[in-house]
Parts: C-alpha cells; structure tokens; sequence
C-alpha cells in the first residue's frame, strides 16, 4: 500500500492509500466524523463513517485531540465542495502522539499571542501558505541567478566595520577588538563582483532600528547582487526581470496557498508586466508636492510618500537619481550633478514601499577616501575595499532586496513578522 503526502492525493483517487497526518480540528454526530487533517503539504478531509469503521475505530476517531499526530488507511475520493478538491473515506486509524492541551484553539488569538506560540503557531494555515511561498521564492531566486549567469558567494556575518554607519549595529566582542553584526554583504559582493563578474550574495544581516513599523525586523534575509561590467540602467533591467520571475514563480507553483490567503491573483499577474515605471526623485517630489505632501527636496521618503508613488502607478516603479546625503558613501556621483548620486529604489504598490535598494557604485578611490573621512568612518578598516578601486577597477552596480519585505508583499500579508518563521523585533527574541 502506498504512503502519500495530502498533495498528492490527486494522484490517487478511488485507491487505497496510507497517510500520515495531524489532526488540525473535527466536527461529527454519532455515526460520522469529519477530521481536518494536515500533513505540512496541504490541508483537507478524512471522513469516518460509524457504518464503515465499526465502534472501536469510530471511539477512536471521535477521541482523537487537536494536533494528535495518526497514520490513516482510506480511499481517495474526489470533493466538489472542498477549495482542496479530495478527501479521505477512512477505513482505519492508529495513534502516533497524543496531544494534550493544544493552546492554538480554533478561537481568535492576538498577535502577542501568537507570537509567543510561533513554534506551534507554524502548523496553521496563514504561515504555512505564507512560508511555503517564501521557499518558492528562495528556490526562485537561485534559479534565476543562476540562469543570468552568477556565482554565489558568501559573505561574512561578522565583520569589523560598518558598510552604512555605525548608529544602527548590534555590537559583540571578537576575542579582544570590537565586531558587528552584518548590516549587508554587499561590499564583500563587490570583491566578488571583481573576481567572477556577476555574484550574488544572500544571507541573514542585522539592523539595530529601534522602529515598530509593520516593514521591519531586527534580523532579516537579503538578496545582493553585484554585476561588473554592468551601469545602473543594466542593473534596472536585471532588477525588474527579478522581481517578474519571482511573481510568475509563485503563480505558478502557489495557487493553492494564495487562494488560502485570499491574494489577488490577476492584481499579481499584472506586476510581471514589464518594463517598470522610472521617475527620477526631483519629478517624485514635484509629484509628491502637486498632491499637497509636505516634502522638501532633500529628504527621504517615509511610508505614506513611498505608498502614494507606488499606487500612483498601480505596479512597481523605480525612483532614481536620489540626494547625495541621503544615500551611502559607494554609491557614483552624477556626471552633470554633485548633488545627487545614480541610485534607485524599487517600490512595491499597494502600500508596501521599498523592496529594492541599489546604485551604480563609484570607481574613484580618492573619492570614496574622502566620503569615507566625511562619513566618520576609519579608514583602515575600509583598506581593503579601497583597493578594489586600486587594481583593475570597472563600471559595477549592484543592488539588495529584502526578502521578507518581498514575501509580505507578494502574499498579501499587512505585517513583515509573518513573513520569516521566527520574527526578531525589537521586543521580541523568543522564542
């Protein structure tokens, strides 16, 4: 008899088959009871008949407590009414591990809640559909990357200098010197950039932000490539090409868990639509102003800037050209401007605002030796990346996407804690 996982149940409809699953709820009468079982492939319905089983297997079955993990035995039928189309006649059941006191009752739950429970809180049907998409656009990004023709490197989570700043480090002692938590590996990507032309980094980076914002996390995953040989309009085309194969990926492969989550699947489609808008930020803020935003030319963008530009355009648009002083010290001066560099930011509609940041990096050590002494950095500790602009430099852009970002707008969800299995915010570091 085979042993099948829940999503392949399609494949066996009218046979006998053998499953193994855990019990998410139940409902019955005295000769019936529905099971809603899950398996972490998908979610639908072993039905036991009293007729069927008999009265020892039916007790059984009528027993059985939430999150009770069994093996079933029952044919596959075909279920018109259920969203998962099938669902199990069971002929038999036996007990794996019995589950006392499950605190994730089919009731409302807050957040904090929740969060406190995260690590049972994963078995349910949001962060399932949400975390099985993040894997497809893991997966989706490897493909992609190495379909375009990088390497990937990686780069180190401990360092001893601070790529953006120092304000926003986590601090820990390496054996008798200071070190910091990763806020990017992108100027190591750029090293790598000189070595095999096109890398990618992707891993863990750490931002000490004391912000409550729905778009941040202390600890999250970023995606950095870096492209030699390549300016920013090169690096236009890859990022928007990036972003549609990630959709379409999901599109294809996660039907079934955006209908879970209700997405708008055609709203996705029309995203892979390219190319993207580009407006430079001198025209973003003439926009901004005409639409009675109290912004000056200077600033950043905040949430409600970024969330009117991105629906203004009702797909993802890129802001180019931004303020030297706002942005970081690698990033190329303008060739007719000195006051703003050639950089842009994706951002994402529907109110989710940047997921991608990137620039054309400069080539001129002297330069970026004097952004690095206006910036308060120490000089030493960025020798070594001083010398790639030593020995052979070339024109080279790069940008980074956070994923979670990316996963909480692709999925629809209203926070980012939902989009990585165990959020790390300010005031939570457990479990």
């Amino acid at each position: 008899m085979d042993t099948i996982r829940i999503e392949d149940a399609k494949n066996y409809v009218d046979q006998e088959v053998r499953l193994g699953a855990w019990l998410r709820n139940k409902r019955g009468s005295g000769k019936m009871q529905f099971l809603q079982l899950r398996d972490g492939t998908a979610f639908f319905q072993g039905v036991v008949s009293k007729e069927a089983v008999g009265e020892e297997i039916f007790a059984k079955a009528k027993a059985l407590t939430q999150e009770t993990s069994m093996y079933l035995i029952g044919t596959i039928r075909e279920d018109e009414r259920s969203p998962f189309g099938y669902e199990m006649q069971v002929k038999d059941l036996t007990v794996v591990g019995e589950s006392d006191g499950y605190p994730i009752t089919p009731k409302e739950h807050g957040t904090d809640f929740l969060m406190d429970h995260r690590h049972l809180y994963l078995r349910h049907i949001q962060p399932f559909a949400v975390l099985r998409i993040r894997n497809t656009i893991i997966a989706a990004t490897y493909e992609f990357f190495n379909k375009e023709g990088f390497v990937k490197i990686d780069s180190p989570i401990l360092t001893g200098s601070a790529p953006e700043g120092t304000t926003e480090l986590f601090h820990t002692e390496y054996f008798d010197t200071d070190a910091y938590m990763s806020q990017t590996g992108q100027l190591y990507a750029e090293a790598g950039a000189m070595a095999f032309g096109r890398v990618f980094t992707f891993g863990p980076t750490f931002r000490a932000e004391k912000s409550k914002t729905r778009r941040h996390l202390t600890e999250f995953w970023m995606i950095e490539p870096e492209m030699a040989w390549m300016t920013q309009d090169d690096s236009l085309e890859v990022q928007e090409r990036y972003i549609a194969y990630l959709i379409q990926a999901v599109l294809d492969r996660n039907q079934y868990e955006l209908d879970l989550l209700g997405r708008d699947k055609e709203l996705l489609q029309s995203y892979t639509q390219l190319p993207y808008p580009r407006v430079s930020y001198d025209d973003a803020i003439k926009l901004l102003q005409e639409n009675e935003f109290d912004v000056e030319w200077g600033v950043d963008f905040g949430s409600p800037e970024e969330t009117f530009l991105a629906n203004h355009f009702a797909k993802p648009v890129f802001i180019t050209n931004f303020p030297k002083e706002i942005k970081a010290f690698y990033m190329k001066r303008h060739p007719d401007r000195d006051d703003v560099v050639i950089s842009a930011d994706l951002l994402a509609p529907e109110g989710y605002g940047e997921i991608i940041g990137g620039s054309e990096r400069d080539t001129d050590y002297d330069y970026l030796e004097q952004r690095i002494k206006e910036q308060g950095l120490d000089l030493k500790e960025y020798s070594w990346y001083l010398d790639l602009r030593k020995y052979g430099s070339v024109p080279h852009s790069g940008f980074g996407l956070g994923l979670e970002r990316a996963v909480t707008w692709i999925t629809g969800e209203e926070h980012i804690r939902e989009a990585i299995p165990f959020p790390r915010t300010m005031n939570r570091l457990w479990p």
